[in-house]
């Protein structure tokens, strides 16, 4: 019998081993703009950094935590607002997995923004994600649940910076109330589903570093958005190619 290392955290198995380059399982109907990619967190964007931390309450009984958290990993996609898309991993949400995500650059819109995330933690309670390079948002984002009283607390929490300066200036003209509204439905939806007919979610916000990191702005070179802005312009051109290769 082995005996464990006593200096080995006891929740080291669900922590991502550390990567270099991200790769995927995942299969998108879009394209894969993660694979290769380095991931971002908060401390490698541009923006001013937010606290978000969003909330909803659900009987306790019936729904303990752990039961509400294997409830939300399983069926994950299911309670994203219309119009955003997520491609889990074979594996599903686990530590050192990476999904793919189609998501709108603002509501309603058309056109779909490809990226990803990487599971840097799961456990029975809780799980993070950690954005990668070219993604909207340098983050971590945090999926709990736990007991309070007679009730279990949904939450998610996120530390964030844009990641560039095009998306933090859309940002300043509402993307950031956009972007809140993205979890708060994500919230209202999970909780309808765990039987609470009329969900009240609780937001709260805090800048905890009003700076923006100039020396960062060069992440716009590998921005999904700004990628998916020149696809979309040179598309009529590309069409018109193959239409002359063609005849």
């Amino acid at each position: 019998m082995t005996t464990p290392d006593p200096r080995t955290p006891r929740d080291q198995e669900s922590w991502a081993r550390p990567v270099d380059r991200l790769t995927t399982t995942a299969k998108t109907t879009g394209q894969d703009t993660v694979t290769g990619r380095r991931v971002s967190g908060p401390l490698q964007g541009f923006g001013q950094m937010w606290q978000k931390t969003f909330s909803v309450r659900v009987p306790a009984e019936g729904h303990a935590p752990e039961t509400v958290v294997a409830h939300w990993k399983a069926a994950f996609p299911t309670f994203w607002p219309k119009g955003a898309a997520f491609y889990a991993p074979i594996a599903g949400i686990s530590p050192g997995e990476v999904a793919l995500l189609e998501v709108p650059p603002v509501p309603g819109s058309p056109v779909k923004m490809s990226t990803g995330v990487l599971v840097i933690y799961a456990d029975r309670e809780s799980f993070t994600f950690m954005t990668p390079e070219g993604h909207a948002l340098s983050a971590w984002i945090t999926f709990s649940a736990y007991r309070e009283a007679d009730e279990t607390v949904v939450q998610v929490q996120a530390l964030e910076r844009t990641s560039d300066p095009f998306i933090e200036l859309s940002y300043v003209f509402g993307a950031n109330r956009a972007n809140d509204r993205f979890w708060e439905r994500t919230l209202e939806n999970l909780a309808r589903s765990l039987d609470v007919t009329d969900p009240v979610v609780e937001s709260r916000k805090v800048c905890v570093d009003r700076r923006r990191q100039w020396r960062h702005a060069g992440n716009v070179r590998h921005s999904a958005a700004v990628h998916m802005a020149v696809g979309t312009m040179t598309a009529p051109a590309r069409w018109v190619r193959r239409r002359r290769a063609a005849g």
